[in-house]
């Protein structure tokens, strides 16, 4: 099988920006993939588009990466969109892997756009929820206009599982929040900055207790890009980031012997020539705080029921053994849904780069990304897990 590069990657500011469009957006993220990976609009010979809730928040119902990719400069080219959900830039680059090595494409762009801002908030919550079965949310009581169905029904559920099985002090969910703010305090572009104690994140509004609003993902418009080339090309670069592995699932209907991350992870380690233990850094899925701490379980990062003990001996900080979420993840960089598969890429390709400034994990030459997307049959909808390393396999 041969190897994919990464060879550039743009990142809007992720935030509330209601007055941009998905063309704006789009295009300030590839115009700096462009400029990251010095070339031109015209060797470009696929493209890839991720989005998820424009249809609900801005009415464009189809053609999204046709309208996104307007004023760019780029046409001619085959144009692919792509909905999975939060996992739809994850997904989407998964599908460049593929052009790539079948010998479709030598140079893919790929985006992830989304626009979940909106004039009035229950547009916004329709979007969120229209990302799980809405027959199966609708049963389930949730206000769909006002409140996140992932928050109080899929989180919340898994929550109480784990805390079935062993204790899970709501101390460290909080210091998870407060690590990933202290991550984005180095992050120029995070959503949000400012310090956070442990004492303000336990404190703040219930959302399903234990989990409040400040352990939780807050919603974002933005845009990501990246340059995936083909192992031909990506040789001659030598900023290139390779993609050593990536696997994309639906999920399976409880019971279950094993988690779907878990399963796909095993699938990405396995065709990236990578044990767990040789991850120096990782960016996952904290749609919730307690999100991230299974995410160590299921990446394998730590032993079942290690979770909390990761947190406590302080690892997953910058500075500890297995540094995660340097960006300041989804609670702090922001989560514009489609766009941030991408995102957690394009921090670990400065990672591995050894760009990452005042978050720079040292020596990093590992890195994992773990994006799960929407709801449906009792589990994650689409799950994706990426290997980068800054060598080929």
């Amino acid at each position: 099988m041969t190897d994919c590069a990464i060879i550039g990657v743009g990142l809007t500011r992720f935030g509330k920006q209601l007055e941009a469009s998905l063309q704006t957006l789009a295009g300030e993220s590839i115009e700096m993939a462009l400029r990251d990976a010095g070339i031109e609009r015209d060797e470009i010979d696929t493209v890839f588009v991720a989005n998820t809730v424009s249809a609900v928040t801005t009415g464009q119902v189809a053609i999204v990466g046709q309208v996104a990719l307007g004023g760019s400069g780029i046409d001619g080219v085959p144009v692919y969109n792509v909905d999975n959900a939060c996992a739809g830039s994850s997904t989407a680059v998964n599908l460049a892997t593929h052009a790539l090595r079948a010998g479709a494409a030598e140079v893919v762009l790929v985006v992830g756009v989304e626009k979940l801002y909106a004039a009035d908030r229950a547009t916004t919550y329709r979007g969120l929820n229209g990302a799980a079965d809405l027959e199966w949310a609708t049963s389930t009581g949730t206000d769909l206009e006002r409140e996140s169905v992932f928050v109080k029904e899929v989180y919340a559920e898994r929550l109480r599982d784990y805390q079935a099985q062993r204790e899970l002090d709501p101390r460290t969910l909080a210091f998870i929040a407060v690590k990933n703010r202290r991550h984005a305090a180095a992050n120029p572009i995070a959503q949000y900055r400012d310090p956070l104690t442990v004492e303000e994140v336990l404190a703040a509004r219930p959302v399903a207790p234990p989990i409040t609003a400040l352990m939780c993902s807050p919603i974002a418009d933005g845009a990501s890009a990246a340059i995936v080339v083909s192992e031909r090309r990506g040789r001659r670069d030598p900023r290139a980031i390779w993609i050593r592995g990536s696997a994309v699932s639906m999920g399976s209907p409880p019971p279950r012997p094993k988690s779907t991350i878990a399963r796909v992870a095993a699938r990405a380690y396995d065709e990236a020539g990578v044990r767990p233990v040789d991850v120096d850094v990782a960016e996952v899925h904290d749609a919730t705080a307690f999100s991230e701490l299974l995410a160590y379980e299921e990446l394998g990062l730590c032993e079942p029921g290690e979770g909390a003990a990761l947190v406590a001996r302080g690892s997953t900080t910058i500075g500890g053994e297995i540094p995660v979420n340097p960006s300041g993840g989804l609670e702090s960089r922001g989560h514009p849904l489609a766009a941030t598969g991408i995102a957690q890429l394009a921090e670990l390709t400065a990672q591995l780069r050894g760009e990452a400034g005042d978050r720079q994990v040292p020596s990093a030459s590992v890195g994992v990304a773990e994006t799960a997307g929407g709801f449906a049959g009792g589990d994650s909808a689409a799950v994706a897990v990426i290997v980068l390393g800054n060598n080929p396999r």
